[in-house]
């Protein structure tokens, strides 16, 4: 089974669609939105930070407006200008993404941190990131640290699961396999796929964590039932080997056609293994 497997690890760097990163607009219920959305317009044109943000997230969505981009940078660089953090973050992923303003890692980082240094989780996430990748500032592990740290103590899954993975590379800090275990258990109780299936390797391999061939499966399992191709291959092996579970041929075959359908490789030469036999 280790042959098949090896110390095989996934960092979490992949930015969320900029809906799913804090973009929050209270709406009402008055019956008139027309009315409330010209209130939002007339504070934010006076000024009012709160009001600009609400009318960039409104403009950016396309809540009660036509969607528009540029427009929602507009209100966002007002509100980002005053402050507010969210706003500071939210014109960061504009950047980032090029969207209603021109594609620039480099103003993406000085917003994300902007908003980092005010605590905004995400914004330290994403900084963590930049640093880790050498996005718009120079690639610095120990900064990468530092960032996934601050968001990871407030409960930030993806950067709990990134800093396990620079435990067990040693990037930014010294290789600590049990750290590494620890982080990766936070983000996995999340349900952070990435975590609970590096959590089954470190439980399958005794990486940090006592060995136990039963916990590995139970986490891997969690990870295939989120439709992870590597887990479900891993999960295959298990009930083709009885490792962790009962060991089981049909329930085998069908994780390994789970992955394969996905283009796992390991779980497409073990299914024309199985067609040979």
């Amino acid at each position: 089974m280790q042959s098949n497997v090896g110390k095989f690890f996934i960092f979490c760097l992949a930015l969320s669609l900029l809906s799913g990163c804090g973009f929050k607009v209270q709406i009402g219920s008055q019956e008139n939105k027309e009315m409330e959305l010209e209130q939002v317009r007339k504070t934010a044109e006076q000024g009012d930070a709160e009001s600009q943000r609400s009318l960039g997230i409104r403009y950016y969505q396309g809540i009660d407006v036509a969607q528009d981009y540029e427009e929602a940078v507009k209100w966002f660089r007002k509100a980002a200008e005053q402050g507010v953090a969210e706003a500071q973050h939210n014109l960061g992923v504009c950047y980032k993404d090029g969207t209603g303003v021109a594609q620039d890692d480099e103003k993406a980082a000085e917003w994300f941190r902007k908003a980092a240094e005010q605590g905004y989780v995400d914004a330290q996430y994403y900084l963590g990131f930049c640093y880790h990748e050498g996005i718009g500032v120079a690639q610095d592990g120990g900064e990468a640290v530092k960032w996934h740290h601050k968001a990871a103590e407030q409960g930030h899954a993806g950067a709990q699961s990134n800093l396990g993975v620079c435990y067990t590379h040693g990037i930014g800090v010294a290789q600590d396999d049990v750290k590494a275990a620890e982080w990766y258990r936070k983000a996995a109780e999340q349900g952070d796929v990435k975590s609970q299936h590096n959590l089954g390797v470190y439980y399958l391999q005794g990486y940090g964590v006592e060995k136990d061939n039963e916990k590995a499966a139970e986490w891997f399992r969690k990870a295939a039932e989120q439709g992870f191709a590597s887990s479900q291959s891993i999960l295959g092996a298990c009930y083709a080997q009885g490792t962790g579970v009962e060991q089981d041929d049909e329930k085998a075959t069908e994780w390994f056609r789970k992955a394969a359908e996905q283009g796992n490789e390991s779980a497409i030469e073990q299914l024309k293994k199985r067609e040979e036999q």
